[in-house]
């Protein structure tokens, strides 16, 4: 996929809208038929994969998954674990806006890490 735009129109009414963290980092995290999930399915009840995409700025967390690891902001993410996903979240401050397929923990702004 060329552009963040293309992959929204592909995606259509499935997708979930892009999300933005405390600290301005921006991701699309996706789960559906046409995405790099699993299962790979519309609606399924949990996810343990999603497909991320378009990152603001380069994450080091997700980048074993690139797609294109040499444009890291202009790819999508195949099957990247909710986990590593949620702890993207958490490392950026939580959720302010956007949505994230069921089985990724919404982690708002307001969670806190116990040192």
């Amino acid at each position: 996929m060329s552009s963040a735009n293309e992959f929204f129109n592909t995606a259509g009414s499935n997708r979930n809208r892009m999300v933005v963290c405390a600290d301005g980092f921006k991701m699309s995290v996706q789960a559906h038929v046409g995405a790099y999930c699993s299962p790979r399915i519309n609606g399924a009840d949990r996810y343990e994969e999603v497909e991320v995409g378009f990152p603001s700025h380069v994450e080091d967390l997700i980048m074993d998954y690139a797609e294109e690891p040499d444009s890291p902001t202009q790819t999508v993410y195949a099957y990247v674990p909710v986990q590593v996903v949620t702890t993207v979240l958490a490392k950026h401050g939580g959720i302010v806006d956007g949505e994230v397929p069921r089985g990724v923990a919404p982690i708002g702004v307001h969670f806190v890490v116990d040192d």
